[in-house]
């Protein structure tokens, strides 16, 4: 990404490059997960909720969860990217939580979004308001992972290219 030679998330990713990954996250869809696509944008927003629920749950596991946690935070970025997109959301760089959001142990503060998230999902089918909610938390998942990365050192920029690589492997019979 731009700054990757800086020291932070916050410093090496600007707006322009979580635009870039909004867009490279699009055409990653676009190749390996039309069978989401295909869902209506509410049906995608809940299998995206799901997907939050189930990284909260590979989380609060710890030691005793196979898939390791910078795997976890590297999908939950990229999930994060497929929900702004269905949800027209342009996603900003930032580790900044809210201060409704933020919570004293990390992983509560995941969950707390994830359920915020869950909650706008379960509105859908009420027919109540439910994009702000959404929004909201899928912007403070962001910036956890954003803030989980940093705090972890993580390269994100290059875990996000290999797992898109690893997932693109599994769609063996498309020819590009």
């Amino acid at each position: 990404m731009a700054g990757a030679a800086k020291g932070s998330v916050a410093e090496m990713f600007t707006d322009a490059d979580m635009l870039r990954l909004q867009q490279d996250q699009h055409q990653h869809d676009q190749r390996n997960h039309t069978d989401i696509l295909h869902l209506s944008k509410n049906d995608r927003l809940k299998h995206y909720g799901l997907h939050f629920a189930k990284y909260v749950g590979r989380l609060a596991r710890g030691s005793a969860e196979p898939i390791s946690y910078e795997r976890t935070l590297v999908d939950t970025v990229l999930v994060s990217l497929s929900a702004a997109n269905t949800l027209h959301q342009h996603m900003v760089a930032t580790t900044g939580l809210s201060k409704e959001a933020r919570q004293i142990d990390p992983l509560r503060t995941y969950a707390d979004a994830a359920g915020r998230f869950a909650d706008a999902c379960e509105k859908i089918d009420h027919l109540e308001e439910f994009i702000p909610i959404a929004r909201k938390a899928n912007a403070d998942i962001m910036s956890w992972a954003l803030q989980q990365a940093d705090e972890r050192k993580l390269d994100l920029g290059e875990r996000l290219r290999q797992r898109r690589g690893e997932l693109r492997g599994r769609q063996f019979y498309i020819a590009d």
